[in-house]
């Protein structure tokens, strides 16, 4: 069995930690693209598939998700870099 879990599980928690929605497509694009990266990698740690290739996938769809959003829909105030 993989030990793979905790680290993926501090991933997760940096990206909600590190990560809040934003004003402009970009910033949303940014910030669901880090947080579907942490959600990706630990589900690639669950189910015993390769964190990378989870964090790949669900990166994608959540940059493409926070891209299609706007403001009115998802406001999780601004993001730490702003």
């Amino acid at each position: 069995m993989r030990k793979a879990f905790p680290g993926s599980l501090l991933l997760a928690i940096a990206a909600l930690a590190l990560a809040a929605c934003g004003n402009t497509a970009g910033d949303r694009a940014l910030s669901g693209g880090m947080l579907g990266a942490g959600a990706g990698a630990t589900v690639g740690a669950l189910t015993g598939t390769s964190l990378a290739t989870g964090a790949l996938v669900g990166g994608a769809i959540g940059a493409v998700g926070g891209a299609a959003t706007t403001k009115r829909n998802v406001n999780l105030g601004d993001p730490v870099w702003r």
